[in-house]
């Protein structure tokens, strides 16, 4: 069994919003085949369209267009898949690493909710930065939940950049 079909059904990071606002479509994408596959596609710039994350085509552990997906996540290998496959990682720390991400995320998305951003549709930064720019009411005592979401983020953030986005 090759790397990402041990990695990738137990990751998802890269299409549930996590690590990307959206993904862009390069030339050679058809635009209406994808759209006709489930993508809902947006005019980023005068040039560009993309599709926002987290994937309406992604169904928690597999992408349900897999065979005509975007050029972009054709492309894409995250850093952990990259040292799996240059032989620098195993595959079981591969996975301890996804289970440990995923567990942060796990616990942003609560104690975003506990913040009251619970708009599922937004990707995981586009929620915190709702949440931290909402006005801290100190007669609530959200102030420690407003401090515990900002270190568990930023601590996810770091691990998402050394592992996954390296």
């Amino acid at each position: 069994m090759d790397a990402i079909e041990q990695l990738c059904p137990n990751c998802g990071l890269c299409c549930n919003g996590t690590l990307f606002a959206d993904v862009e479509l390069r030339k050679g994408d058809d635009a209406k085949q994808l759209e006709k596959s489930g993508l809902t596609l947006f005019q980023k710039t005068k040039t560009k369209v993309a599709f926002s994350q987290p994937c309406n085509c992604f169904d928690g552990k597999l992408c349900k267009i897999y065979s005509v997906r975007p050029t972009r996540c054709r492309l894409f290998e995250c850093g952990l898949l990259k040292k799996v496959q240059a032989g620098e990682m195993t595959v079981r720390t591969a996975l301890a690493k996804i289970s440990r991400a995923k567990k942060s995320v796990k616990k942003v998305r609560k104690l975003l909710r506990s913040s009251a951003e619970r708009d599922e549709r937004l990707t995981l930064s586009e929620r915190y930065s709702r949440a931290m720019s909402a006005p801290i009411d100190l007669a609530k005592g959200n102030s420690k939940l407003r401090g515990e979401l900002l270190l568990t983020f930023s601590d996810l953030m770091e691990l998402l950049q050394h592992d996954f986005l390296a």
